[in-house]
Order: structure tokens, then sequence, then C-alpha cells
């Protein structure tokens, strides 16, 4: 995507990209308190009509009007909205029963991922020491999903399908160029949550799959209910950090280069660290601590070789990523 590249917008860019990043900490810790009282696709419909609210009033308004709505390719970012939505469902599927900290840091994964469908897809090239750094970030997947152990959870998988899900997001974005405004990239990416998780509700919302309880599965096919008075703040905290969130990263890439942008993704791992501790009581382990590490220097390293060689497409556009 092009960007704005003088010293004043880089700064707004970064700071847009930190307040997005406080925006998406906020829904995802949200989202797994409410996890074990409502359905997913509950708890995503109505925090993406609020977020859809809060884009009409708030910023739409800001941006132009809602002439912005209007797109030549509509079906690339209904194709965009879809690979946001399987991130998001998978996620916040495997949020629901993982510590907060060791969730988000696997997701960290999806710059490398980038890395090798940008290969496969795109038939960019990438050095030896990306390569290298790709097999780094893996191993500190591997190091945190502990293969073979006993403490090994199926549920570390997910992250790290929404993380592929989230890439194949940014192998479209490259599609999209300049062309759009953030505004109306964070429009469709929350229509397609609408669509797909009310759709999703009219076949499971009855709760007929149910059987009680807690657990992944019952995260997913749990019956839909009525809201309790106590939880209306919360939906309203998800719906209002969800659009001023994908409204903020997609103006960041906008207004700055991708190599200052993206690593300020990362702080999103400290945000989760700070919020499990205080919100759920999980202190990361040591291998949680060994593998984030191992992740988040891979995928720094990453972003510092797309910065050495002034590669023209940003490695990474979170255009509203929840």
């Amino acid at each position: 995507m092009h960007t704005l590249s003088t010293p004043g917008h880089a700064t707004l860019g970064a700071m847009s990209a930190l307040i997005a990043v406080l925006c998406f900490s906020i829904n995802d810790v949200t989202i797994k308190f409410l996890s074990s009282d409502y359905a997913l696709h509950q708890i995503v419909l109505i925090r993406s009509v609020i977020g859809l609210v809060v884009l009409f009033v708030v910023i739409m308004p800001f941006e132009g009007g809602f002439h912005l709505l209007k797109t030549r390719r509509p079906v690339m970012h209904i194709a965009r909205g879809l690979c946001v939505v399987f991130a998001n469902m998978t996620f916040f599927t495997g949020l629901a029963v993982l510590p907060l900290a060791d969730a988000v840091a696997v997701f960290f994964i999806s710059p490398l991922i980038i890395t090798a469908l940008s290969v496969l897809i795109l038939k960019e090239r990438a050095g030896r020491r990306r390569w290298v750094a790709v097999g780094v970030g893996m191993l500190g997947v591997l190091v945190m999903l502990r293969p073979g152990a006993e403490s090994f959870r199926i549920a570390m998988l997910l992250p790290v399908v929404a993380a592929v899900g989230y890439a194949l997001l940014h192998i479209l974005t490259r599609h999209i160029g300049g062309t759009e405004r953030a505004s109306t990239m964070a429009f469709y990416i929350q229509l397609t949550f609408i669509l797909v998780s009310g759709s999703i509700g009219l076949v499971l919302g009855d709760g007929a799959l149910s059987k009680g309880g807690d657990g992944m599965f019952e995260f997913l096919v749990r019956g839909w209910i009525w809201p309790a008075p106590d939880d209306y703040p919360l939906f309203g905290l998800i719906g209002v950090s969800i659009g001023l969130g994908g409204y903020f990263i997609s103006q960041a890439y906008r207004l700055s280069e991708a190599s200052l942008i993206a690593p300020l993704e990362y702080t999103a791992l400290i945000a989760a660290i700070i919020f499990g501790v205080v919100v759920f009581g999980e202190w990361p382990d040591f291998n949680g601590w060994v593998g984030s590490a191992l992740i988040v220097g891979a995928g720094l390293f990453v972003f510092w070789r797309e910065t050495a060689e002034n590669r023209r497409t940003p490695l990474a556009h979170r255009g509203a990523r929840r």
C-alpha cells in the first residue's frame, strides 16, 4: 500500500499503530472474559454491529462521507474479510482455553508465514537469512506447543492456523495497492463479520448441539442468550475497540512505512502478558518465555531485512485484523 512518508506522517502512523494495538488487546482480553457465557458468533456479531455504528457515526464523517463505501474491488474486499473472519474465529476459539500471552505470541508467527507465502504464491524472493528466521520462528512455536509432552494442547494449533489466515489477508492486500481508504477497508471487514457470524447464528444459535459447560466446542455451538445487563458495557467496549482499532491500524500503514509500524504491533505481546497476569492470573512459564522470544526475534529480523532491502511492498498491513 502506498504510504505518505514524511516525518509528521511517520509520527502519526506510529501513534495510530499504538492506539490500534491497545484497542485490539482490550478486544482480546474482553472476548476471553466473555467466552464462558456466550457463543463466539454471538459475541462477534454484536461486536461488529457496534463497530459498524462507530465507523458510521465517528469515522466516516471525519474521512469525508459515505461515498467512501463505493469501491471498484468488492470481491477483493470480501475475500480479505473472509480471511479476517477465519483468522478471528480460530484465534478466539483457542483463546477461550489458552493463556492470553501464549495465544498472542504464537499468532505472531504470521509475518514469517507471510514471507513463506510470498515466495510460494507471489513468486517473490527470500534470501537465506529470511528462511533461517522462518525456521527460528517455527522452532519457537514448537517450544510453546510441546509436541509429545503431556502438557501439549491441540488448542495451541489454533493461533497457528489463525496466523495462516492473517497471512493470506496480507497477500490479498498487496493487490489493493493505494486505491482504498482506511475507512473503506474497515467497513467491508465489519460487513463480512456481520454476514458470516449472523449466518452461523442462524444455524447454531438455538444451541441444539450444546451440552453445557465450557471448552472450545461449547464456545462454538453454545446457544444465543440475551446478554446480562452487567455485560452491556463489555459488549460496548469490544465494539468500540474493534471499530477504532480497525481504522487506526489501517491509517497507520497508510501514513507510515510498514518497516516502522509492523514492529510496533509486537507491543501487543507486552499488553497480553500484563492483561493475562492482572485479569486472569496467568504467568507465562519457561517454555512460554523462550518460545515468545524466538518468535518475536525472528519476526523483528524479517522486518529489519525488509527495511534494509528497501522493498516497495509492505510486509504487513493489519487492516482491521479483528
